[in-house]
């Protein structure tokens, strides 16, 4: 399984020592109550650690450069308990290079008329503070995010959380790197971009390799290791051998399971997160590339076919947010248009990400008109049915645009005999004809990333991040 680092956030909170010792001890403690509460109630691998109440510049600015300096720091959460003057914030917020979410809270639900004094609103002045902070950002303009709200409610806590896996998903992305085998798929237009752009706005890094570079790493691979994985698909999976004769059934399956060590041997030792193959560039390999991909997506390696090196980064990048669930390259094949139960049937030549199946994977061997080579085997499933979103990457030239739809998909219901491939169905949101025309004006591409377990606000919250166009379709 590829695993992403362990990564923490810091809880930083803002006052002054205007107040005194006094006032400063209670804003620690009523810091640190918090920082436990939001741990308590969220369902993330991902701790929230109180770091400091800051009151100068100078300590600001020390715990800013640390958490750029610290790899497992993903994002920090400021939180301004009492007045602390924004002018302070500048040097530290303009070295931040991580993300930013402005808790806008207090450590109060309810204000406490029968007992408040001055000394209260001296103790707990988020209200004052926040209106200071949120400014020193707009004219800084940071990407920030703000919640608002008392950290206990159930709403701002899962705002809390969607924000989190937007930060992973921040993090993750400056250590993409996408391997890619061949070139893209000729004459086709969507799946070009600007590498260096995207490796300056994205932090992604792709890297050219011929076929033969992993045909000779295919070549090491042993009969021992294939032998293994073979037993081991033989209880993950229903071996379907179909008409096909069993002995010439067992090779091709093996013949897949031999490119899936080579791949993955070739990935692990070049740090790579993400891949891309192209039928039109196969000299050397038995069989295009199928199963072996779908056992390596169900690992959490990203992927898109054709050379489409955008939607493979892409598809790593929603994976670590998602901590690979429900998530995977998708491809547009054809419409239903029966009045009424209009969806959209989404497959491709082999390679549907396993993590989406609703059934049990069956192991198929069949011919695939494409590509000129053996018959390949490959994961045969119907997809998973709830809320999703899909999201598109494109370069316009001028700049990159992410197109992001909320879709319903659906466990299809009728059975498909003849057809040798995964698939997944959806609806697009906000319905099915204005969906799709949207998608087709803003541009959005053929070749996309689903996935059923992210809110459309964490996609959202990762592109302003980034600073990266979006056009949302919902």
């Amino acid at each position: 399984m590829l695993e992403s680092k362990q990564r923490e956030f810091w809880f930083v909170v803002g006052s002054q020592h205007l107040y005194g010792e006094d006032t400063l001890n209670s804003v620690r403690e009523h810091a640190e109550e918090m920082a436990q509460s939001i741990n308590d109630h969220l369902d993330l691998p991902y701790p929230v650690i109180f770091k400091d109440v800051v009151k100068t510049a100078d300590e600001i600015k020390d715990l800013m450069k640390e958490v750029n300096y610290q790899d497992q720091v993903a994002g920090v959460i400021t939180w301004m308990h009492t007045f602390s003057p924004a002018k302070i914030w500048i040097p530290g917020t303009k070295l931040l290079q991580k993300p930013l979410l402005h808790l806008a809270t207090q450590y109060h639900q309810a204000i406490p008329w029968d007992t408040i004094d001055m000394d209260f609103m001296n103790l707990n002045q988020s209200a004052h503070g926040d209106r200071e902070y949120g400014f020193i950002n707009a004219r800084l303009r940071k990407n920030n995010k703000i919640i608002m709200g008392h950290y206990e409610d159930k709403e701002v806590l899962s705002e809390i959380q969607n924000w989190m896996l937007s930060a992973i998903g921040f993090v993750e992305s400056q250590a993409i790197k996408v391997a890619r085998f061949g070139d893209n798929m000729r004459n086709v237009a969507v799946t070009e971009g600007d590498k260096v752009e995207a490796a300056i706005q994205f932090g992604w890094t792709v890297d050219y390799f011929g076929i033969g570079d992993l045909v000779e790493e295919m070549d090491q691979v042993t009969e021992e290791e294939i032998q293994k994985v073979y037993e081991e698909i033989q209880k993950l999976y229903e071996m379907t051998p179909g008409d096909n004769d069993p002995d010439f059934y067992e090779k091709q399956v093996k013949e897949q399971i031999k490119i899936e060590i080579g791949l993955k041997s070739f990935l692990d030792k070049g740090g790579y997160t993400a891949f891309t193959t192209n039928f039109e560039d196969l000299h050397g390999m038995k069989q295009l590339p199928g199963m072996a991909v779908q056992r390596l997506n169900a690992q959490g390696y990203g992927f898109a076919g054709e050379g489409d090196w955008k939607t493979a980064a892409l598809d790593r990048l929603v994976k670590a947010m998602t901590q690979n669930t429900s998530t995977g390259f998708m491809e547009d094949y054809t419409y239903n248009l029966e009045p009424g139960n209009e969806y959209i049937l989404q497959s491709h030549m082999l390679e549907v990400d396993p993590t989406l199946a609703e059934t049990k994977p069956r192991v198929v061997v069949q011919p695939l008109g494409i590509g000129d080579k053996e018959d390949p085997a490959r994961l045969v499933f119907d997809g998973k049915a709830g809320e999703g979103v899909v999201v598109s990457m494109l370069d316009l030239g001028t700049h990159y645009r992410l197109v992001v739809n909320t879709v319903e998909a659906v466990t299809p219901e009728e059975e498909a005999p003849n057809l040798p491939v995964a698939r997944v169905v959806w609806k697009p949101n906000p319905g099915f004809k204005s969906g799709i025309q949207q998608w087709l004006e803003a541009g959005g591409g053929h070749h996309t990333v689903l996935t059923l377990a992210l809110e459309k606000e964490v996609i959202l919250d990762w592109a302003k991040m980034v600073d990266l166009e979006v056009v949302l379709i919902d």
